[in-house]
């Protein structure tokens, strides 16, 4: 059976080339040619030896997902639709800002827990991405950046595990893709430049707080269980007393010193001053300045019955945790023009698979222009 290189983390491809009868720089050399030069063919891989290369055509490959639709946001943001088979479809959203390029990757085909606000959680779970999946997202979307721009630097500097699905419910898969993005042979980038976002999977966290423990946001969305309990589901499991506790103990872990809580404004909803000062309150039951909120604008859907809090009701909450001396910031809503923004990553996906199915067998899809990002280069 062929091994697509992309599902293997140095220490699997080192693995890998003992069994083919090689030492492990050639697997190092292997990593460095796939991931930080972007080569699928063994034949470009000029310092590997030929009989290796040929060994390789016959036992692995390096394959990333097809590309069914790229758009491209007024303000500069990217969107890539991957076909991942049985009519499914996970998509990808690069965000070039001035100081850094981020890339938003998905972590599986639609989502089990149902947060009533997203979208994606509307559009139901199909299947776990493998570690090859959730790599050749940043794989693809970094060397495509750089062929384009001429640039011989990283364009993507930070990689946020915000996209489709809930990571932590995909651990197994999670854990090789971090430790490539991680590694310096890799991609090289740093523990406080990779974000795992969850809903608040406890024992997971504690488990990731051991084995790859990156930045770590939560989606947290009210301040009380009765809210929250209708708001996100998983809460009726892990409520608000234990998830507040794994954040304390993951700090002990983590490359920053601070949790971030995603808080998404919904009119009516979880936006009253009355919110506000119950999150105050909690957050300040423990001393220090362990978390802070980033307020997310609500991007309605039809069938989330939702809307969102009108921009002077999420001045007035920010000010009150900002008062409680809470580092609190409004995120700005970035790609929603192309469906792209927080929350909106499902949208009308199982038609827009269906067309991905036909655009496969056709295996032609168009590429548009690409405004130069202004993403950071820089080596972290």
């Amino acid at each position: 059976m062929t091994v697509n290189l992309l599902d293997l983390d140095l220490e699997g491809l080192a693995v890998f080339c003992q069994r083919l009868g090689e030492k492990r720089f050639r697997a190092v050399q292997l990593f460095r040619w796939i991931h930080q030069k972007g080569a699928s063919q063994f034949e470009d891989m000029s310092d590997l030896a030929k009989s290796l290369r040929e060994k390789l055509k016959g036992e692995a490959c390096v394959t990333s997902m097809p590309v069914v639709s790229q758009h491209i946001s007024a303000d500069g943001t990217i969107k890539w639709l991957f076909d991942v088979g049985g009519g499914n479809a996970v998509e990808t959203v690069f965000i070039p800002e001035e100081d850094r390029g981020t890339l938003c990757v998905s972590s599986q085909v639609g989502c089990a827990v149902g947060c009533r606000f997203c979208s994606t959680g509307h559009q139901g779970f199909s299947r776990n991405l493998t570690s090859g999946e959730i790599i050749a997202q940043l794989w693809f979307a970094e060397h495509f950046l750089r062929k384009h721009l001429q640039c011989d630097q990283r364009v993507i500097s930070n990689v946020v595990m915000m996209g489709m699905g809930e990571p932590l419910q995909n651990y197994n898969a999670l854990i090789p893709a971090l430790k490539v993005m991680l590694d310096d042979h890799g991609y090289g980038l740093s523990r406080r430049r990779v974000t795992v976002s969850t809903s608040g999977i406890v024992p997971m966290m504690d488990r990731l707080a051991r084995d790859a423990p990156v930045a770590l946001a939560v989606s947290l969305h009210a301040p009380n269980d009765t809210l929250r309990d209708q708001l996100v589901p998983l809460n009726l499991k892990y409520p608000l007393a234990q998830l507040v506790a794994a954040c304390h103990r993951y700090l002990a872990y983590a490359p920053r010193d601070f949790i971030t809580f995603e808080y998404c404004m919904l009119d009516g909803v979880n936006d009253s001053d009355a919110c506000a000062i119950q999150l105050a309150q909690r957050v300040k039951a423990h001393p220090g300045a362990w978390c802070k909120f980033n307020l997310i604008p609500f991007n309605p859907f039809p069938s989330s019955g939702l809307l969102c809090s009108k921009p002077d009701r999420v001045q007035a909450f920010a000010r009150i945790l900002n008062e409680a001396g809470i580092i609190t910031t409004i995120r700005k809503t970035r790609g929603d023009d192309i469906d792209a923004a927080c929350g909106q990553l499902a949208g009308d996906v199982k038609d827009r698979t269906r067309a991905a199915e036909r655009m496969a067998r056709q295996r032609t899809f168009s590429i548009h222009p690409i405004p130069v990002p202004v993403g950071s280069t820089e080596k972290v």
